[in-house]
């Protein structure tokens, strides 16, 4: 196994460098990601954007041009035994030395039926902080990538009337001294898939309790429609995912109806007038 880690190593720092760390890398310089003396959780979902974001992690820790730690956190929210098992065998495979952790959170969301995946996804993102805080972390870094921010800056758009985007990094309101950072956040997909591909790797579909479905399932999700709109208007447009990406770092307040500032307050654009 860790034969085949150290191809996988050599692949980042060759065949795969300019298309996945050093975007990776990128990110980290220009949001200021990581710094001196940061101990961060990297929370591994068991999907290839999250083992990845821990390869490309172990890969600037060579570097280390300054002191930081790194804990490889796993979650199991009550996954089914070939999941768990599937994670164990990737990490070994990767040789990535993770910290596993157990909770309850697919059995207390299963029979919910508004917005389970909601309240899933809220109750994960505790769990992992509250673990990573008692591990002596004050990051969580999570798999997010380029395409995932696009998706959801017109997903807010078209299914929540609200322009909204993942940012690079958050403090979080509810742990103090904690912060989440999304170091793919330049990272596009299909060079990620690409890269799982090549290696025959295959990891597990999404973080749910019906994972060995998920693929088929999510055919018909909100997420699913926007990548194939995403991908039909790129087709007249080649510049569409960087328009996308860019317009939240575009807006002018003097041209909007109404925004909320930082606390929450409403302002309209007629409020002064």
């Amino acid at each position: 196994m860790d034969a085949f880690a150290n191809t996988i190593e050599e692949g980042l720092r060759t065949t795969y460098a300019r298309r996945l760390f050093k975007p990776f890398a990128r990110a980290i310089v220009q949001y200021r990601l990581v710094e001196p003396n940061d101990r961060i959780a990297v929370c591994i979902s068991g999907g290839k954007d999250s083992m990845l974001m821990a390869k490309l992690f172990q890969e600037l820790k060579r570097h280390n041009k300054f002191p930081f730690e790194l804990v490889f956190l796993v979650m199991d929210p009550g996954y089914a035994r070939e999941n768990r098992a599937l994670i164990e065998h990737n990490a070994a495979l990767l040789n990535i030395p993770v910290t596993i952790f157990e909770t309850d959170i697919f059995e207390n969301v299963y029979h919910i039926e508004k917005s389970p995946c909601y309240l899933c996804a809220r109750m994960r993102r505790g769990h992992l902080y509250h673990r990573a805080q008692e591990l002596g972390c004050n990051k969580i870094a999570l798999g997010h990538h380029y395409d995932d921010v696009i998706e959801t800056i017109l997903m807010g758009m078209l299914y929540g009337g609200q322009v909204q985007t993942m940012l690079p990094k958050l403090k979080s309101a509810n742990f103090a001294g904690m912060e989440l950072i999304r170091p793919m956040y330049f990272v596009r997909e299909k060079d990620i898939v690409a890269w799982k591909n090549a290696n025959g790797l295959r990891f597990l579909q999404c973080a749910c309790k019906f994972t060995e479905t998920c693929a088929t399932q999510g055919t018909g999700s909100k997420r699913q429609r926007v990548k194939e709109l995403i991908r039909e208007l790129k087709q007249e447009d080649k510049q569409v995912e960087q328009n996308i990406f860019k317009s939240v770092e575009n807006v002018s307040l003097s041209t909007i109806m109404a925004y909320k500032d930082k606390d929450g307050i409403r302002h309209r654009f007629d409020e002064d007038l």
